[in-house]
């Protein structure tokens, strides 16, 4: 990896691009520490606390930080990343956009005009569901003795904020995609997450080494730490690795003199196919009530305990047991249900009959498609079960230490999949790079 960016680092253009990315990256980082107007700061950490921690601290590792923070990137790429999903299930569903989507260049941008409309539309729901529920939390300060022009103009100004901020976040991916380094959505959710990491770290370290009764206590800490830490890491990067090669043989043609055909080659089929797509759906889901209860304050109704992340996600309770099980079921269930849109084995096994290919030992046409839906959910499961415990470590660890840390497992299968998705892109430009020397010369 390091030789890949030495080498890089050498070609001007490619240079150029790794100064703009890490420009924006400190825009990025600026506007994480910018507040949106008219918050108190005192009482920001107490309201937003409850929702950046625990099992839902994965959003604030998203944001960075900046959700805790109520700063004007409090939405950050959240916004995005929901409408890209949701345009690439409705691509999946709608002939007309997965039209669209196969018409090239102009079609891929009309996908991408729709999904910035998308994104303002989740941002300014987001913005309301926050302003209105941490105002009425006190986050901009007693609401209850303004007037309702104030109120109006207080909640008004903190929506077109947050709203201007996820847009701006948004553009800034798309110009890192365009003129810096790609995958510019995936270097913005990369930074943010890193960025939570030192303290994190920090804070288990402070609470579990520092503050130990005895020098052995803090030795076993320190390896129990390290050793959790890299064990997740090398079992992120097996798992993200992890591949079923299906076998598929191409009969021979004869033309005249010529034989065509008769090659061999394989379909690749990804253990983690859905990668943490099925974690953010299932923490989407469950984090939905929250929302909803927020707009009814603290001195709502009684029955909007139950919609408490509290509630549900506090440690040594038997609820929290209860709030586990479910998120393991949603992980599994969005894991079958996204990998089932996005990879169609009678389609596959039609193409592969058209073309003269079989997989050896099965015959062409239904065998094939049934036989290739008999191992994706085989290897589903795998991928899931591997997901899950990557996914609930910290979440058990957190019940059981009482060890409150805002990344986790999927996190770090984010960090492992841009990472290494960005070396391959930044080896693919120089080699294209060599090749167009080549030629030239």
């Amino acid at each position: 990896m390091f030789k890949t960016l030495r080498n890089a680092w050498k070609v001007d253009a490619i240079r150029k691009g790794l100064l703009y990315t890490f420009f924006m990256i400190i825009v990025v980082r600026i506007g994480c520490q910018l507040p949106v107007p008219n918050t108190d700061h005192s009482v920001i950490e107490s309201v937003t606390g409850q929702f950046a921690n625990g099992a839902f601290g994965f959003f604030d590792a998203l944001t960075g930080g900046s959700f805790s923070e109520m700063s004007v990137f409090a939405l950050n790429i959240t916004p995005y990343i929901t409408a890209s999903i949701i345009m690439q299930l409705l691509t999946i569903a709608i002939p007309k956009l997965d039209e669209l989507n196969k018409d090239g260049e102009d079609g891929r941008k009309k996908i991408q005009k729709i999904t910035r409309f998308i994104t303002v539309g989740l941002a300014l729901i987001e913005a309301l569901a926050m302003a209105i529920g941490f105002g009425n939390r006190g986050i901009f300060g007693d609401t209850s003795s303004m007037s309702s022009g104030r109120y109006f103009f207080v909640i008004t100004l903190a929506v077109i904020t947050m709203i201007a901020g996820a847009t701006l976040i948004m553009w800034i991916g798309e110009q890192i995609t365009e003129k810096g380094v790609g995958n510019g959505i995936s270097i913005v959710l990369l930074v943010n997450i890193i960025a939570r990491i030192p303290t994190d770290i920090a804070n288990l370290f402070t609470t579990f080494v520092i503050d130990a009764d005895s020098i052995g206590s803090k030795i076993l800490a320190s390896v129990i730490i390290i050793g959790v830490i890299v064990f997740v890491v090398a079992f992120v990067v097996v798992l993200q690795d992890a591949m079923r090669r299906i076998p598929v043989q191409y009969s021979k043609k004869i033309q005249g003199r010529k034989t065509l055909g008769g090659a061999t080659t394989h379909i690749p089929m990804r253990v983690n196919t859905a990668g943490v797509i099925p974690v953010i759906f299932a923490q989407s889901l469950l984090q939905f009530p929250v929302v909803i209860g927020s707009f009814f304050g603290q001195n709502g109704a009684e029955w909007t305990k139950y919609l408490s992340s509290q509630y549900w996600c506090t440690p040594g309770s038997w609820r929290y047991s209860v709030g586990l099980l479910v998120y393991i079921v949603l992980v599994v269930f969005f894991a079958y249900f996204y990998t089932s849109i996005t990879f169609n084995p009678i389609e596959i096994a039609n193409n592969m009959k058209k073309q003269g290919g079989f997989i050896p030992g099965i015959r062409p046409g239904k065998p094939t498609s049934t036989y290739l839906q008999n191992v994706l959910n085989y290897v589903i499961f795998i991928g899931a079960v591997g997901l899950l415990i990557v996914a609930v470590i910290p979440i058990a660890l957190s019940g059981i230490f009482n060890a409150s840390v805002s990344f986790g497992g999927t996190s770090l299968i984010i960090i492992v999949g841009v990472v290494l998705e960005t070396i391959k892109g930044l080896e693919a430009k120089m080699v294209v790079r060599n090749y167009k020397g080549f030629l030239t010369d």
